[in-house]
């Protein structure tokens, strides 16, 4: 390593006076300015040239210390004035704060934006985001610190010999004591080789030293024979720069070893900076100058065969084995001046000894070395060899044969100064070695001879030189970049070139070497031109296909193929010669063109070694085959150059070759093997009698087996084999075949139409279908195409064209619509079908779904559907199960629809029915499930609790009694037990009485309940006398309405329809009591109502019926054919009742009304024109 000068400057003077002594430097983080802490100024340079680029006053007092952020935005001088000033990167001030002493030293923290200020009695950190400086007191005067590369911890040195250690809060972690000042420390800013920060700390009793962060010492502390003042690492951590009051800075190992003097300036340096990522140094000395120097690192390796030793962070020794890649590490722990290699010799020149290694096996390829001696003698040299037995040192003009012992041996002294020595082999003791000269010559000298032999006189200093395998040749580049052979035994010049800077032969080929230059590689064979490719670097050996080069400090091995020989000795047709040279290295293709060349030119012992090497056993096979075939009669070497040539895929020329030998059955049969069916059918074609037919059916066999089932199609299609390709077409499914079949196919060919139809619909592809289906007249198989694709508008219009089809369209239809639940056109479609059983079954498994789910609202839709199909069928079937049936389906409706109210009640958190409505809902199904078998999914035990609860809060304290004492009877669920218990002790507080505004209307009328709310409607049942029919009632009901007219007061009343209902208002209740009282009949009614019995209803004469207004007259008609109609009057016109056109229930008029603008629908039947 060597340093050079890049650019040395003062401080300006300032009116005469000295600018000052320069304290610390420091770089931006991309390298591009320094920074000097410089007498009361803060200088900024550019790091190039030594530009003053700015001359920042800030500072009353001298300023001792500078430090860049790790962002580069801004730095932080401080000094003798106790202030710290907070520059941005364009030199403008932006902060200023103060210690109480003079700062001494500033660091930035490497991760964050955390700045360390040291004085002499505490430290201070700062950052962006605080408002002030948080501040620690520290036992002495404080004279430098560091942060470790992470950022989370602080090293500072203080003038009494201690080190704290402090975490990035300030806290202490540990402390270092030392025995004297601590002016300098600095952490290793990587942390690869030891797994932890190692802190180096120098002394002022001319001392260094490392320490781990819990404060434990790494090694031994080194004399360095100076007091260091500034420590700064150096490559990432690889070296140290260290600069003192010896006036020096040197270049130092990690570990503390000195490799090499970087400049001596003549006077103290207080402090070295590197260049990031870059090999400058710059210095800061006492006398104002700030200097930067560049190293330059010179490589130090060498080279034998295919193994190369360099030297690796200046102390250690790497030996790679350039064939295997293999790696060994050598660690020297001193400055490497020099490397040999030889064979299994290594030699390591240090600056006070040269270290003999040896590998320890037999192995070629072994790569374990151990000292075998060590020569303990300072020995100049400006080149070293080892061989065998003995070093060779090169002193100018001087050779030196030393033994391992470090006795010398001999010397010689040659004419001119050496510039290159090669070790060229030999027996152990007796190697030869090559040897160029400044002035041109080149000898050649045996380390058991003192005489050097002269081989050649070139006349321009020797850069390099090498010797080929067979010592014939001898290849030499020289001074001015000019590379020439020499033949060794004639002297006589056999080929020159220029722009080479290095020669290398081939270890294994005496006729090829190769040189370098200008960032190409150049490779001579014989007589035949170069080859060139692009390759950095120099070149230092070829072995065989392998090319070694050096570029920079990194040794590549490169493949170079030696193609370009091969083929130019295949161009003259010189096998044997090529395949020499492929035998050193080649690609497989090259192999390959070898191998086929040399086949056809009938080369077989070439060929076939050629095919063993590409591992091609068919060709191998061939050769063989040939060779036994030439031992029989009429043998004709054509058909095996055509195998041959099929072989490389020229089936043309091969066919070809087979035709010009005779046999255009073998071209038949590989055209056919290969299933090229068209190179087949045109050889076919010049052979007579030849049956293409049979080649057609070989080519669609060959496309099934091999899975290319459109090709088969379309073969079987192009030789109108139909049924054979529809086969093929169904079974794979192929619908765009299938489809153009269908269109290939004439009318009359119904059998393929159909299946070609069949397996479109199979395929889901009922539009194509169609097609087939029109084309063929199948309109019962396009029905169902339409059927299946619910395209029922096509379907329908189908059938009205063919009205015998009806039951194929009726029955899949309704069973569209019942799984789209539209369940009344699906029942309307079941009948249509003639299938009302098929409804019947569906709305059985909906009500037993919705039960199951709870769904008890659907539940109630559901029955109610079911009594209107039974309703129907009893229409057909008038036996009296089909209207029983009707009347157990109509009253499960009921109760399911208003057990939802209760079950809505008991299981939600909060229900939207009014207390009365559950209460009376209650009331309804108590009744209900009082006298009737309970229906799956209702629970009575929900229905007493809902009756029990509501009378209760509702003060229908006797109903609330009765409902608990009957729960009590029951089984409720157990987490109702206490509240069960309480709510029974509670009600027996209560007086035994009811509201009677609640329960009143049912001892009074005829218990009819509106559906919704369910609360009793003011209605009484009426019978029609003997010898009035329901036809006559209700003419007489029409009359009387049409009499009366729309909206007429009679009776004391008005009527007007509401949802489809008839309702009658009366506007005085008066008006009722002046018609009974004035007409006998009406009284008559009024008698019957109070005097009949209580099981009886009372009976309505002609006379009567015809008196009482309309509006009052409600007339319940059932669906069902042999139900009777049902009769009401209607006794409190004040309150509105809608009967339901469709379900014939009743309602209170002002809650339908809600409910139908709420639902858009019956509540009970959810018929919308209810």
């Amino acid at each position: 390593m060597r340093s050079v000068l890049s650019w040395s400057v003062n401080a300006p003077e300032r009116e005469g006076i000295p600018g000052g002594v320069v304290y610390d430097l420091c770089f931006n983080p991309i390298g591009s300015q320094i920074v000097a802490a410089c007498g009361n100024f803060v200088l900024v340079y550019d790091a190039s040239d030594g530009l003053l680029l700015h001359r920042l006053k800030g500072h009353k007092d001298t300023v001792y210390c500078v430090s860049y952020s790790n962002d580069g935005k801004r730095f932080a001088s401080g000094g003798a004035d106790k202030n710290v000033i907070i520059w941005k990167n364009t030199a403008e001030g932006i902060l200023k704060f103060s210690h109480n002493d003079s700062i001494q030293s500033l660091s930035y923290n490497p991760v964050t934006q955390q700045l360390a200020s040291v004085t002499a009695t505490d430290f201070g950190l700062w950052s962006p985001d605080q408002k002030s400086v948080s501040k620690h007191k520290i036992t002495a005067k404080g004279l430098c610190c560091s942060w470790t590369p992470d950022g989370q911890h602080l090293a500072i040195g203080q003038f009494d010999g201690r080190v704290t250690v402090r975490a990035k809060d300030g806290s202490e972690k540990c402390f270092i004591e030392r025995d004297g000042p601590v002016w300098t420390l600095s952490f290793n800013p990587s942390d690869e080789e030891s797994g932890s920060e190692v802190l180096a700390v120098g002394t002022w009793n001319g001392t260094l030293a490392f320490f781990d962060l819990n404060g434990t010492q790494i090694g031994n502390e080194k004399q360095v024979g100076f007091d260091p003042c500034s420590i700064k690492y150096f490559s990432n951590g690889e070296y140290m720069v260290i600069g003192g009051t010896d006036n020096k800075s040197a270049l130092y190992t990690r570990d503390g070893v000195r490799l090499s003097q970087i400049c001596d300036e003549g006077s103290w340096i207080w402090s070295v900076a590197p260049r990031p990522k870059q090999n400058f140094v710059a210095v800061g000395l006492n006398d104002g100058t700030v200097a930067m120097f560049q190293l330059v690192f010179s490589t130090v390796h060498g080279l034998y065969q295919d193994r190369y030793a360099w030297r690796d962070q200046m102390t250690d020794v790497i030996i790679q084995h350039l064939t295997t890649e293999q790696k060994v590490r050598i660690k020297c722990k001193d400055h490497v001046k020099k490397i040999a290699v030889y064979k299994h010799r290594l030699a390591v020149q240090l600056p006070d000894k040269i270290l003999i290694y040896e590998v320890t096996g037999e192995d070629d390829n072994d790569m374990h070395y151990k000292k075998r001696d060590t020569i303990k003698k300072s020995l100049d040299c400006n080149l070293l060899v080892v061989t065998s037995d003995h070093i060779i040192l090169c002193l100018e003009k001087k050779l030196q044969l030393f033994d391992f012992k470090g006795e010398k041996e001999r010397e010689w002294v040659l004419e001119a100064v050496i510039r290159y020595i090669k070790v060229v082999g030999g027996p152990p003791r007796r190697e030869g070695l090559m040897v160029g000269l400044k002035n041109g010559s080149v000898f050649k000298i045996f380390v058991d001879n003192a005489f050097p032999i002269s081989v050649v006189q070139h006349g321009t200093a020797i850069r390099c030189l090498d010797l080929s395998c067979t010592r014939r040749k001898l290849a030499v580049v020289d001074e001015q970049a000019n590379v020439v052979v020499y033949d060794v035994q004639t002297r006589e010049k056999l080929f020159e070139d220029k722009n080479a800077n290095s020669v290398a032969w081939n270890g294994v080929l005496e006729d090829q070497f190769c040189y370098s230059g200008r960032d190409q590689l150049s490779i001579k064979t014989g007589d035949f031109p170069l080859h060139r490719e692009k390759l950095q670097g120099f070149v230092v050996g070829a072995r065989g296909s392998k090319v070694f080069c050096l570029h920079y400090l990194a040794m590549s091995t490169v493949n170079v193929p030696q193609s370009a020989a091969t083929y130019r000795y295949l161009e003259k047709k010189s096998y044997q010669e090529a395949y020499a040279v492929a035998c050193m290295g080649v690609t497989d293709s090259d192999w390959g063109q070898l191998a086929y060349q040399s086949l056809m030119a009938l080369q077989l012992d070439v060929a076939i070694k050629a095919f063993i090497r590409v591992r091609d056993v068919r060709y191998v096979d061939l050769i063989n085959r040939l060779q036994a075939s030439r031992k029989n009669p009429g043998h004709d070497d054509r058909v095996f150059l055509a195998e041959a040539i099929a072989f490389r895929g020229n089936f043309q020329d091969a066919g070809k070759q087979y035709t010009k030998a005779g046999r255009v059955d073998l071209a038949i049969k590989m055209f056919s093997d290969l299933k090229r069916w068209d190179e087949a059918k045109h050889f076919a074609s010049q052979v007579q009698g030849a049956d293409v037919k049979d080649l057609v059916r070989h080519q669609a066999q060959w496309a099934i087996d091999n899975r290319d089932w459109k090709t088969a199609v379309g073969i079987y299609l192009a030789s109108d084999e139909f049924g054979k390709a529809i086969d093929l077409m169904v079974e794979h499914k192929m619908v765009d075949e299938l489809v153009t079949a269908v269109r290939q196919l004439d009318k009359g060919q119904t059998q393929h139409l159909s299946r070609c139809a069949q397996a479109l619909r199979e395929a889901e592809q009922p539009l194509f279908a169609k097609e087939a289906y029109i084309k063929m007249g199948d309109m019962k198989s396009l029905l169902g195409v339409y059927v299946e694709t619910d395209k029922w508008d096509d379907a329908f219009v189908l059938m009205q064209q063919y009205p015998e089809m009806a039951d194929k369209v009726y029955l899949p239809y309704a069973r569209h619509l019942a799984a789209n639940d539209r369940f009344e056109e699906a029942q309307e479609a079941y009948r249509k079908a003639g299938k009302p059983e098929e409804s019947v079954r569906m709305l059985e498994f909906l009500t037993r779904g919705a039960v199951t789910e709870q769904r008890f609202s659907d539940a109630g839709y559901f029955y109610w559907m079911l009594s209107c199909e039974c309703a129907e069928m009893a229409k057909q079937d008038t036996s009296i199960s089909m209207v029983d049936k009707h009347e157990h389906y109509a009253a499960l409706a009921e109760a399911y629809y208003a057990y939802q109210i209760i079950h809505s009640y008991v299981t939600q958190p909060f229900s939207s029915f009014p207390a009365e409505s559950v209460f009376h809902t209650a009331r309804f199904l108590a009744a209900r499930l009082h006298t009737k078998e309970v229906p799956s999914g209702i629970s009575k035990v929900n229905v007493l609790w809902a009756l029990a609860e509501q009378g209760r809060k509702l003060g229908c304290f006797k109903v609330a009694r009765k409902a608990y004492d009957q729960l009590s009877a029951l089984k409720p669920p157990a987490s109702w037990g206490d509240r069960l218990d309480l709510a029974c002790l509670q009600i027996r507080s209560k007086p035994l009485s009811d509201q009677e505004s609640l329960i009143s209307g049912e001892d009074v009328f005829s218990g009819v309940r509106s559906f919704v709310g369910f609360e009793v409607l003011p209605l009484v049942e009426f019978e029609l006398q003997a010898g009035v029919s329901e036809e006559e009632a209700l003419q007489l009901i029409a009359q009387e309405g049409q009499s009366r007219g729309g909206g007429r007061k009679g009776a004391g009343g008005t009527e007007r329809a509401i949802g489809g209902g008839n309702v009658l208002n009366f506007d005085n209740e008066d008006d009722i009591e002046d018609n009974i009282g004035s007409d006998d009949p009406l009284r008559e009614f009024q008698e019957q109502l109070l005097s009949v019995e209580k099981d009886k209803l009372p009976k309505c004469s002609r006379q009567l019926l015809g008196l009482l207004p309309p509006g009052e007259i409600i007339v319940q008609q059932s669906s069902c054919p042999g139900l009777r109609s049902r009769y009401y009057r209607l006794m409190m016109p004040d309150v509105g009742v809608v009967v339901c056109r469709s379900c014939s229930k009743m309602f209170n008029e002002e809650l339908f009304e809600l409910e139908y603008l709420k639902l858009g629908h019956c509540p009970f039947c959810r018929t919308r024109s209810a």
